[in-house]
């Protein structure tokens, strides 16, 4: 396995030394829960829809860029070259930056890989890495004040996470349009050791509008050069979940800026699939659309291998997982056998006797898979913005199923932000998590890529 990866990995293998309190736990909590209370509808907010007044305290602007606040949110509109938008990033939100910069260098540390280990992993992957990401990479350290270096260590980190996607249409939403859904399972402990903050306070979202490439919209954080999911202009979207592989290799484009190339310049599903799977590097699982057909694609990469399939796909049928109508998901692990087979030896994820014996590291993920697959049936034919977000929250909250209430409870499950998309229309739900708060929990924002590009 590739060193530059968050610990989850560790702590999935940990778990399994902690059968017996688990099971105690299990135990206990089964005891106490006489009931569990029904799932209050979340409170949607209406956010930002361009048209701020830049000359008041409410937006702050430099150059072509700005950024705008409503409530915890920030919004931050980047416009230009890669370097101009860089700039404007690092500028506009320097102090965030810094802040996030020394968290993720210091989370780095603390779990195992030294400063000059991820220099180390930069130097190896850069040339592979286009013009257009280093101008902006450059643009954000002279705006932020930071080293170049410091900026790159900070971007080769974030390789390795839990996460799950969806991507519905046609028969299975409520009026035919695709809706894509995204959740960002990452650490919640991520934190600057300088002034105290953590990574999830300074969550932002982005509105770029580059010259030589289309307008997008994404959840990002401050100094984060990549993406780990969005939209675009030409009602593309995308999201990624960690899959952990063999076939891994730093002689590549990383991960999130193979995203944020396919939102800076996919036009189509095709074209986004085709940036995918070009110069991969570690194990991972895509949830690509396109809103303009609809449909939408699994996507699935290791160094050396992939698979691309689509609902029917037979792929998508293969034991213990199962075909839905018009829906394609993914968790933390590989469905397709030849990529399964650089994961573990035995491919049925879903033995719970073998999680405990420390033989399958990937029952929970299956069983996220599993319990999130019964959910989207449940809703199957009544799939909208709202209600699939709706849907997401409620998995998420452990009202469906128990072990991921326990998950929960117990600190496995932890969520930065959630997302639901409808790429034809331009709308998209965000919630972010806050310090000691997942992001299921916390309010839903409204935005609208094409009102605020205007």
């Amino acid at each position: 396995m590739l060193s530059a990866i968050f610990y989850q990995n560790n702590i999935l293998r940990k778990t399994h030394h902690k059968t017996l309190p688990v099971v105690l736990t299990i135990v206990v909590i089964s005891l106490l829960l006489t009931y569990q209370p029904q799932v209050q509808p979340f409170l949607e907010r209406s956010s930002l829809h361009g048209g701020v007044n830049r000359n008041t305290p409410d937006g702050l602007i430099f150059g072509r860029g700005w950024l705008e606040e409503d409530g915890e949110i920030q919004v931050i509109h980047l416009q230009g070259s890669y370097y101009e938008m860089g700039y404007q990033h690092g500028s506009l939100l320097k102090q965030e930056v810094q802040e996030n910069v020394r968290a993720y260098i210091s989370f780095s540390e603390k779990h195992g890989t030294s400063y000059d280990e991820l220099l180390s992993i930069w130097n190896i992957t850069k040339e592979y890495i286009p013009h257009e990401i280093i101008e902006e990479m450059q643009g954000i350290a002279d705006g932020s004040e930071l080293s170049f270096e410091m900026i790159a260590a900070a971007n080769i980190i974030p390789i390795k996470y839990h996460c799950c996607g969806v991507a519905a249409w046609n028969d299975a939403t409520v009026d035919g349009k695709l809706y894509h859904a995204r959740s960002l399972d990452y650490p919640l402990d991520i934190r600057d050791p300088k002034t105290g903050r953590y990574l999830q306070e300074n969550q932002i979202v982005i509105v770029r509008e580059p010259n030589d490439g289309y307008a997008s919209l994404y959840p990002a954080f401050a100094g984060f050069v990549g993406s780990v999911g969005g939209i675009n202009e030409n009602k593309i979207a995308i999201g990624q979940s960690s899959s952990w592989s063999s076939d891994e290799t730093y002689h590549g484009i990383p991960m999130t800026f193979r995203v944020k190339l396919v939102l800076d310049h996919a036009a189509s599903v095709e074209e986004a699939i085709d940036i995918i799977l070009s110069n991969t590097t570690c194990g991972h699982n895509f949830i690509i659309s396109d809103g303009k057909i609809p449909v939408g694609f699994a996507v699935e990469t290791t160094a050396n291998f992939s698979y691309v399939g689509t609902w029917n796909t037979s792929v998508e049928a293969t034991h213990p997982c199962w075909i839905i109508d018009h829906v394609v998901r993914r968790t933390n692990f590989f469905v397709d056998p030849t990529t399964a087979a650089t994961q573990r030896k035995r491919y049925d994820p879903s033995s719970f006797l073998l999680w405990l014996f420390h033989k399958n590291y990937y029952f929970p993920f299956w069983w996220h898979y599993r319990v999130l697959s019964q959910e989207i049936e449940k809703h199957w034919g009544k799939l909208g913005l709202n209600s699939t977000m709706y849907m997401l929250r409620k998995v998420y909250l452990g009202r469906t199923d128990f072990f991921l209430f326990l998950a929960r409870i117990i600190g496995f499950l932890h969520t930065m932000h959630q997302w639901v998309a409808c790429p034809e229309t331009g709308d998209i739900l965000i919630s972010f998590a806050d310090v000691g708060k997942n992001a299921f929990e916390k309010p839903v924002y409204h935005f609208n890529l094409f009102r605020l590009l205007d």
